[in-house]
């Protein structure tokens, strides 16, 4: 099996694994239990208090319920704020991501190129990753701001314990994380180390090239062509060779 389809093959599971872990952040935002009270007054009448970031709610065993949103939302504490904050973050971020992806992915084919498509699945990476790195700072606060009150034995209020939207919602952030995270690793190593292996080079320029050949030493091998004699007043020749040596120049008086 070629590396291209291998890499295709864990882009494909590792977006599956980020839209599965976006739906399930996404489900908790609308769901009520994410603390619940049990508090049992009669022998048959038992009510239940349940709330999430949004409202309270309050149920009896005769099947009788009633939310209440918050009232005012100034009034409301500051990380209350702030989770919500981080709820709506990864909601979007996920969202981003999973248009990211699908453009970048290999069997998509709409990116362009290879390198960019392994761009574009490198920043839907990194924005799944924000996403699910939100839903896990969301969920553990809330989680621990109700475990703190609950063995807290100075708090005075209700105690309330945790709900099953926050289990659901750490496995979509975890979901969402170790997704992306191979994500990452697999198109960051394509699309950003391969800039570095593969850089541009510099084109020789002509006078690079001139020199080169100018200045090229011949081969101790090389063929010396004969020019023809040149004859001076003064009854000297000089034989001029092709190569840059020069033959020594004698008298013909000499030579006779």
């Amino acid at each position: 099996m070629e590396y291209r389809t291998v890499i295709m093959y864990v882009e494909i599971g590792c977006f599956v694994s980020c839209l599965c872990g976006w739906i399930l952040v996404c489900s908790t935002l609308p769901t009520e239990y994410w603390t619940f009270s049990e508090v049992g007054s009669l022998v048959l009448t038992t009510a239940n208090y349940y709330s999430n970031l949004w409202r309270d709610c309050i149920s009896d065993t005769t099947g009788v319920s009633d939310c209440k949103d918050y009232p005012s939302m100034l009034a409301l504490p500051v990380y209350l704020h702030a989770l919500r904050a981080l709820a709506v973050s990864s909601v979007i971020t996920g969202f981003f991501g999973g248009v990211l992806t699908l453009i970048g992915m290999k069997c998509t084919k709409i990116g362009g190129t290879e390198i960019t498509n392994a761009r574009v699945t490198f920043s839907a990476g990194i924005t799944y990753l924000a996403s699910g790195f939100c839903g896990m700072i969301t969920y553990s606060w809330w989680a621990n701001r109700v475990i703190t009150e609950f063995v807290d034995p100075n708090f005075k209020g209700r105690r309330f314990e945790l709900g099953a939207a926050v289990f659901i919602g750490w496995g979509g952030s975890i979901l969402l994380i170790s997704g992306a995270t191979v994500l990452t690793y697999f198109s960051g190593k394509e699309g950003l180390l391969s800039r570095s292996w593969k850089g541009p080079r510099r084109p020789a320029s002509y006078a690079t090239v001139r020199t080169r050949q100018t200045y090229m030493q011949p081969p101790s091998s090389s063929r010396v062509t004969l020019v023809p004699s040149l004859y001076y007043s003064d009854r000297r020749s000089q034989t001029t060779r092709g190569t840059t040596r020069t033959a020594p120049i004698q008298s013909r008086d000499t030579i006779v």
